[in-house]
């Protein structure tokens, strides 16, 4: 396939940054989105060009580095996998595709399609975790029973990678459905209930914090969501924010 890219170049978050067309032929239908801009940056290198920078890791689907927007989407056009996930045979010979970064105040560009997605890791730090006594004799985890139900809600909200696509297609750039997830995790499970009131304030103070925008229940992060987190999340935080605003 003959493809016109048309990328998001900017130097630094000082830059303004704009759009650049690059033109790349001879992609195979086989190759992911990521492998497609592998061979654009090879061919940058060779005619001592600078390369396009974005992120990635894994390329499993697991980590959520590899945050694109594409098209007008988180993600792509594909549903239930991130960018690296993400194949070539989804688009066309001929088409023309607009790859930019995830855009949110909270997520400051570092450069090109690189943003920068601390503010998750200090939303998880205000409250993320279970503090647990090591000392002494600790009690087995398998000896708390858990009904079957909470712990498969629990597994489904902990698949969440946090890599912000959520963010990105929201219109108000809210960050709601990530914070839910996390909160949800251990709001199911017993071991989790006894930071419940300290965890769910401390997450959206911060969130809030950080400058990430309100909800609006339009469901676009459910859509976008490489791992289908499901909005119920977000109304399960709100229950727990409103019974720990009373406490």
């Amino acid at each position: 396939m003959n493809l016109k890219l048309k990328i998001w170049r900017q130097k630094d978050a000082r830059d303004q940054g704009r759009m650049v067309d690059y033109n790349i032929s001879d992609v195979s239908p086989d190759m992911s989105f990521l492998e497609m801009l592998d061979v654009l940056n090879e061919d940058l290198n060779n005619k001592g060009e600078d390369p396009v920078a974005f992120d990635h890791d894994c390329r499993e689907g697991i980590c959520g580095m590899c945050s694109l927007y594409i098209n007008g989407e988180a993600h792509g056009p594909d549903r239930g996998v991130t960018t690296c996930q993400l194949h070539m045979r989804k688009f066309k010979d001929g088409d023309t595709i607009y790859i930019e970064p995830f855009r949110a105040k909270a997520f400051p560009v570092i450069k090109d399609l690189v943003v920068d997605r601390t503010s998750f890791d200090r939303i998880q730090q205000a409250g993320g975790f279970i503090s647990v006594n090591t000392s002494g004799n600790t009690q087995d985890a398998n000896a708390i029973p858990i009904k079957k139900h909470n712990a498969d809600l629990s597994f489904d909200a902990a698949t969440c990678i946090g890599c912000g696509a959520c963010v990105a297609s929201c219109k108000n750039a809210s960050a709601m459905l990530f914070v839910s997830a996390k909160v949800s995790q251990f709001a199911l499970l017993p071991q989790g209930r006894v930071e419940a009131t300290e965890r769910v304030l401390n997450m959206v103070k911060k969130m809030d914090e950080e400058g990430f925008g309100a909800c609006t229940n339009t469901g676009a992060c459910e859509v976008e969501c490489p791992k289908g987190i499901s909005l119920e999340n977000i109304a399960r935080m709100n229950r727990e924010y409103l019974v720990a605003s009373m406490k």
